[in-house]
């Protein structure tokens, strides 16, 4: 059979491009040889089917009208991987378990792109890629979060694509149902013993005025304001650190901690902490919701993000009339509303401690990392399409072409707000879904870190809550950490949690200490304090 003429080139192309790369030095070879295939792959018209994974609180269906527009403008086969956001790290170790790898990975704790990498699941990403094919991505990352990108190396190679959320410059909100605290005329407390004689009042005082002795103060969510009154973080997702005397500490295991634990240990004992504290406030579904919140068992939280406590009216919005509306609630401020139209709730500040010392949790900008899945990179080209992808997904520069990846269709999906285009209106019907974005394919990119313009951060700025937050001072992951990790953490629950239901004494808090160290934690902090050396300015 007569081989055609662009095939021919195609070939010739490829070869003399290999030729060129061979006689480069290595640290060159592989982002060379990647280019070369992916000319080669252009020539031959390749159409590549590529496995995703992105942020799903719904499933995508295989017919999604915006994943069609990729696959029609990219002359690809897209797949979403419907792995739900609650069960994702454990749906998707099934996957790698079964041998199946997506080529573009989603590494939703920062500390697993260490895991990921010595599981040999990762593609390294070679110098000079991001740069060529993700052109828009790279450029943001290093002008709006200088020196994150290097986040994402292992050993000096590129291994993850650092996801910076820009919002969390504002920490967790303090939260008070405020129709308690008028009911007992009680303001938002400003100190812990403010905080103390509030939650009190919540469990005595009958707050719902419905005659039965059924609310408390507070559950576990709330005790991190607590902790942060004494400056440090314990009930955290990962091992929170701080910085203190020029060194990095665990605040769990810092000893300003008993006397938080001594407050707590009282407080339960005399029936102000709900009693179910030990299984969390959320029951299942959306991760961010306190239901023991919106069931009106607590009065006073710090669970979730701002915006996951927008009530109606907070602020205003753009009808699909190009009218100025109230704000509708949102998440726990809606679900509140739905079972009690009378509750209102209130930010507070957190609480002040006996030092001085105050916080509630904060999440660090580096929220996780976007990933190549090593199969990828087995394929000539496909790597780079996946960039080029990724790229136009997420940091667009034509406006209207980057609302488009994120809500849809313009004119169907959604409209501009007014003429300055600083916001989008969802068009009903899809207004009336919180995960329409889910049901198109639309939004499948990652985050970057271009400050929000909406209206909603703009009422978040007004709000406080850029003070006040205590972040992980830790922001890479560590051999020590992927080892010991998960057992240290279920060490520190254990330990905390008996202190607090007095089944163990608060003396027993350095015999924990102790413990925690010897099951792998001094060499975590060794680990941590290596890498904070070589962060100090030369």
């Amino acid at each position: 059979m007569t081989m055609t003429i662009s095939r021919r080139w195609g070939l010739i192309l490829s070869a003399l491009l290999l030729l060129l790369s061979a006689c480069r030095m290595p640290d060159e070879q592989a982002s060379v040889a990647e280019g070369a295939s992916a000319s080669a792959a252009s020539a031959q018209g390749e159409r590549y089917h590529i496995t995703w994974t992105m942020h799903l609180n719904e499933a995508v269906p295989g017919d999604a009208e915006m994943v069609r527009f990729l696959e029609d403008k990219f002359n690809v086969d897209l797949e979403i991987w419907n792995l739900e956001n609650n069960q994702y790290e454990a749906l998707l170790d099934l996957k790698l378990a079964q041998g199946e790898i997506p080529d573009l990975f989603r590494i939703r704790q920062s500390y697993d792109l260490l895991k990921y990498r010595n599981q040999q699941v990762l593609a390294e990403i070679p110098p000079g890629m991001l740069e060529q094919h993700a052109p828009n991505l790279t450029r943001l990352i290093h002008t709006d979060a200088p020196g994150y990108m290097e986040y994402g190396q292992l050993d000096g190679r590129q291994y993850g694509i650092p996801v910076i959320n820009p919002t969390n410059e504002y920490r967790v909100p303090v939260v008070y149902r405020e129709d308690w605290l008028n009911q007992l005329g009680l303001k938002p407390p400003a100190t812990l013993a403010e905080l103390e004689k509030v939650m009190y009042a919540f469990t005595r005082e009958d707050p719902d005025r419905n005659g039965k002795h059924d609310t408390y103060g507070l559950s576990s969510e709330g005790m991190n304001v607590v902790f942060g009154a004494f400056g440090q973080m314990a009930f955290t997702e990962q091992l929170y650190f701080a910085e203190k005397d020029h060194r990095l500490v665990i605040g769990a295991l810092e000893p300003e901690m008993k006397e938080a634990l001594g407050y707590l240990q009282k407080w339960y004992r005399d029936g102000v902490i709900d009693p179910e504290f030990v299984t969390g406030e959320n029951k299942g579904g959306y991760k961010h919701l306190s239901h023991a919140f919106i069931h009106g068992r607590i009065g006073m939280t710090s669970m979730g993000n701002y915006y996951h406590w927008v009530q109606a009216g907070d602020y205003q919005v753009v009808d699909d009339k190009g009218g100025e509306v109230p704000v509708e609630a949102a998440f726990n401020a809606l679900e509140l509303a739905r079972r009690n139209s009378q509750a209102r709730i209130i930010f507070g500040l957190p609480v002040t401690g006996p030092q001085g010392k105050s916080g509630s949790k904060a999440y660090d900008k580096l929220m996780s990392y976007t990933a190549i899945g090593a199969g990828a990179a087995q394929e000539p080209g496909k790597l780079a399409k996946i960039l080029e992808i990724l790229d136009y997904v997420s940091a667009n520069p034509d406006l209207e072409a980057s609302m488009t990846m994120k809500h849809g269709i313009r004119g169907k999906h959604w409209k501009w707000a007014g003429d300055a285009k600083d916001d989008v209106v969802i068009l009903p019907p899809f207004d009336r879904s919180a995960n329409y974005t889910n049901h198109i394919g639309a939004n499948i990119g990652m985050m970057v870190p271009q400050r929000p313009r909406g209206r909603r951060e703009q009422w978040a700025s007004t709000l406080g809550l850029g003070e006040h937050g205590i972040y992980n001072a830790l922001k890479v992951p560590l051999p020590s950490l992927i080892q010991y990790g998960p057992e240290l953490i279920k060490l520190r629950n254990k330990a905390y949690v008996a202190m607090i239901t007095g089944d163990t004494p608060i003396g027993a808090f350095d015999g924990f200490v102790k413990a925690f160290r010897e099951a792998g934690g001094e060499q975590v902090l060794g680990e941590a304090n290596e890498w904070y050396r070589g962060q100090a300015p030369k």
